[in-house]
């Protein structure tokens, strides 16, 4: 299976960018599944619907969110009739939405996506950890298995943490990638059992910013430490940022995983096809 993940999209800038880049993308590097993380891209806070189908008809087939998921407050009702749409699976019980989608493929073979959130410099949440073993019990990859990949996004500010996960379920998943930070790691790799793992896929957005904000007033809070003006996120050029990745088929497990980053600022990277 050919996956492309997309890191964190941040407002209009971020949004465009990647909404142009997925059809080149998913007919460059002959993509099964393409997975976004989307929960800035209203401008820079949440998702609105509309935003959410404007990328699913652009070619994304699953939508992670984040802890901004609920700064849009159209998307409580939107997320229940969009299976699509997924936010992290550690919230508490009766959140609106769910933390995991089994995409099926145009040729039958399905693919489980599933997002958490990490707790380290995050909002207290439930387990992830416990979590994402609970979403992936009732499936197995590979050939008889109930699904042909899993992805996990784990949407963490430590990178310590995001380690942790990617090594505690290698060998089960096919892709641990973080998100969140919204800057590429160079780590990416495959790990000792078989897993793809990258700390941050980095984001969709403007890199002449602070994580995607207009320079301006994003600094000024750190120089004074009060509230300022409400940030903006930074309109210029965006690099589409993101992960390739694909697996066997009969295992479920990586086989090649690349950087990928298109457009703005930023070095280039394009697996080739």
């Amino acid at each position: 299976m050919r996956i492309l993940f997309l890191g964190d999209l941040v407002g209009r800038s971020g949004r465009d960018a990647a909404g142009a880049a997925i059809p080149t993308l998913r007919q460059r590097l002959a993509l099964d599944l393409v997975v976004v993380n989307a929960e800035n891209a209203s401008h820079g806070f949440g998702l609105a619907p509309e935003m959410a189908r404007a990328l699913f008809t652009a070619g994304a087939d699953v939508l992670t969110l984040g802890n901004h998921a609920w700064d849009r407050k159209e998307i409580f009702s939107y997320i229940e009739t969009e299976p699509r749409l997924i936010r992290p699976l550690n919230y508490p019980p009766g959140t609106p939405g769910k933390g995991a989608f089994v995409a099926v493929l145009s040729d039958g073979r399905r693919a489980l996506v599933v997002q958490a959130m990490g707790r380290l410099f995050m909002e207290a949440l439930d387990d992830p950890f416990r979590g994402v073993q609970a979403a992936i019990a009732s499936h197995r990859m590979g050939t008889g298995g109930t699904v042909q990949a899993i992805l996990v996004d784990f949407h963490a500010e430590a990178s310590s943490e995001k380690l942790a996960m990617g090594h505690s379920f290698d060998g089960k998943v096919s892709l641990v990638v973080g998100t969140h930070t919204h800057t590429p790691s160079a780590d990416h790799q495959i790990l000792v059992g078989g897993t793809g793992y990258m700390t941050d896929a980095g984001m969709c957005g403007d890199y002449d910013s602070v994580i995607g904000m207009q320079k301006g007033g994003a600094a000024l809070r750190f120089w004074k430490k009060v509230p300022g003006e409400k940030l903006a996120p930074a309109e210029g050029e965006a690099t589409v940022c993101g992960v390739f990745l694909e697996t066997d088929d009969s295992t479920g497990l990586a086989t090649r995983i690349e950087p990928v980053r298109m457009g703005g600022r930023l070095s280039q990277a394009m697996p080739a096809a």
